[in-house]
C-alpha cells in the first residue's frame, strides 16, 4: 500500500479480544478504487473480492435510494396525519378606518398519536441511514462513493420528482 494515501493509527481501542494493543490500522485518506480488505461499517464486514464489492455496491446503492424514498414518505405521511384543523379570526384594520376579519387555518397533530409516533420512529431510521451513508462515503473507496451518489440521485429522480417544495427540511448530513 502506498503510505501517502493512508493514515496509520495505533490505538488500543481497535484491538478486539486481547492480543497486541498496538495493532496498526491503515485508514485511507484519499479516494481509491480497490476491493481488497475494505471494511464496510462493521469490523466483520470486509470486502475482499470483486464479487463482494459488486454486491456491496448494489446494497449501498439501494440503501441510498431507500434514504431518498424515506424522506418523501415521511413528508407524505406528515401531510396525511395532520388532523386537527382550527380556524382563528382576528380583527385587522382596513381602509378608511373599517375593521376586517382575517382568518388563519392552523393544522397540527396530537403528540401521543400513532401517526406522530410512527413519524418519530421513521425519523430515527432516517438519521441512522444518513449517518451510515456518510460513514460508507468516508471509507474513501471510489466504488462505494459512486454507489452512494448514484443511489441518492436515482432515489431523488424516482421519489421526489412530484415534490413542488423548493426547501427540504428533512435533509441530514450524509
Amino acid at each position: 500500500m502506498n503510505h501517502s494515501h493512508h493514515h496509520m493509527t495505533t490505538t488500543a481501542s481497535h484491538s478486539h479480544g486481547g492480543g497486541d494493543s498496538n495493532m496498526m490500522i491503515m485508514m485511507p485518506m484519499t479516494l481509491y478504487f480497490g476491493f481488497k480488505n475494505v471494511e464496510l461499517l462493521f469490523s466483520g464486514l470486509v470486502i475482499n473480492t470483486a464479487g463482494e464489492m459488486a454486491g456491496a455496491f448494489v446494497a449501498v446503492f439501494l440503501l441510498a435510494m431507500f434514504y431518498e424514498g424515506l424522506k418523501i414518505a415521511r413528508e407524505r405521511l406528515l401531510h396525511k396525519s395532520q388532523v386537527s384543523i382550527r380556524y382563528n379570526s382576528m380583527p385587522v384594520p382596513g381602509p378608511n378606518g373599517t375593521i376586517l376579519k382575517e382568518s388563519h387555518k392552523t393544522i397540527g397533530q396530537q403528540m401521543l398519536s400513532f401517526p406522530y409516533l410512527l413519524q418519530t420512529v421513521l425519523h430515527i431510521i432516517q438519521v441512522v441511514v444518513s449517518y451510515f451513508l456518510m460513514l460508507i462515503f468516508m471509507t474513501y473507496n471510489g466504488y462505494l462513493c459512486i454507489a452512494v451518489a448514484a443511489g441518492a440521485g436515482t432515489g431523488y429522480f424516482l421519489f421526489i420528482w412530484k415534490k413542488a417544495v423548493v426547501g427540504d427540511i428533512t435533509e441530514h448530513c450524509h
